[in-house]
């Protein structure tokens, strides 16, 4: 069986369709299926894999699987403090996209860093862009990489599809990241054979500016490999924090009920929304009230969120879903991006 994978890997005509196959798991809002991958190592690799040393870890490698604002921030970040950046996606214009978000960040970085010195913000730009290479060949862009970070859509069958195969073709040494904000870890990892090399790293948004990042642990996340992620973080500059693999982590599992109970508060008719938002900025000293900050994230992202929790966790009051939540995003009303939320906003064309 290893003699007839390493044959196939060989073949470039399968190296292209396996890549091209995989890479469409990146987007998968288009209408393709998810291929079932055979499998292209044996008993022994897999073992190799299960008793891999993971003592040791030196992240110099890094692949960033999907470029759009997520992953863009992380590559950017990662290449700003000397590791090696591969990024991966499905077409050159996601991949264009993802660098010109790059470029544009760093232009803001450099008028603060170097206010004055010309010189020293373009060799800041010119080193941190010659650490990132984009790539289209899913294949070719894990073969050397110490770590994988994941930041596709928040889609768990794709999540699931691009994990399994990355397992396959990945080296023994490579662990794995998730940035996922919603989803289980532990089901992700589920899928490989690496789950001791498998864990969490979430980032928030904007990545070049926010310094959180939470490394989740799974049952089988070995003390090297989080040790690893740990590490990478703050040598990323970020001050990450430690979590178990819990729904939302400890931001976002303290930050949405928070806001669906500002709704129910609401719907019971207890306050008005805009005197709730202004209760909790004077009171409690949040920059933003539960309403506007249900705008600014994304009425339809937190229905997402909240939804999917209440499905694993029935029982939790909560993670009850609202009704007047499902009815704004039923008619098309998700907050500041559609113009439209608990309040109302200019749109582009003024209105």
């Amino acid at each position: 069986m290893l003699a007839v994978g390493q044959r196939i890997l060989k073949s470039a005509r399968h190296t292209e369709k396996l890549s091209h196959e995989l890479l469409g798991v990146l987007h998968p809002s288009r209408p393709k299926s998810f291929p079932l991958f055979s499998r292209l190592i044996s008993t022994a690799s897999v073992q190799k894999q299960r008793n891999g040393e993971a003592a040791a870890h030196n992240l110099q490698n890094v692949t960033v699987v999907g470029l759009g604002l997520m992953g863009a921030g992380i590559a950017q970040v990662a290449a700003q403090n000397s590791f090696h950046v591969t990024v991966v996606d499905e077409q050159d214009e996601y991949l264009q996209r993802g660098m010109v978000m790059i470029r544009k960040s760093l232009d803001r970085i450099t008028k603060k860093k170097f206010p004055n010195e010309p010189k020293g913000a373009e060799k800041f730009i010119d080193d941190t862009l010659s650490k990132v290479t984009i790539s289209r060949n899913i294949l070719k862009s894990v073969e050397d990489a110490d770590l994988v970070i994941e930041a596709i859509t928040e889609n768990i069958e794709a999540k699931q599809t691009l994990f399994r195969t990355l397992d396959e073709i990945a080296p023994p040494k490579t662990i794995f990241a998730s940035n996922t904000s919603s989803f289980s870890v532990t089901e992700l990892a589920k899928v490989t054979e690496r789950q001791d090399r498998f864990g969490g790293l979430h980032f928030f948004n904007p990545v070049p500016l926010m310094s959180l990042v939470e490394v989740v642990r799974i049952q089988e996340t070995s003390a090297a490999t989080f040790n690893a992620l740990f590490q990478f973080s703050k040598e990323l500059g970020k001050s990450p924090v430690a979590c178990n693999d819990t729904p939302g982590f400890i931001v976002n599992r303290l930050l949405v009920p928070y806001m669906m109970e500002a709704v129910r508060m609401l719907e019971r008719g207890e306050a008005t929304s805009s005197d709730i938002d202004k209760a909790m900025k004077l009171g409690a000293g949040y920059p933003m009230g539960p309403f506007e900050l249900l705008d600014y994230v994304g009425l339809d992202t937190t229905k997402y969120i909240i939804d999917g929790w209440h499905e694993i966790y029935p029982g939790n009051p909560l993670f009850y879903p609202s009704e007047t939540l499902n009815k704004l995003v039923e008619d098309g009303h998700f907050g500041r991006k559609t113009g439209v939320g608990f309040y109302r906003y200019k749109t582009a064309n003024g209105k």
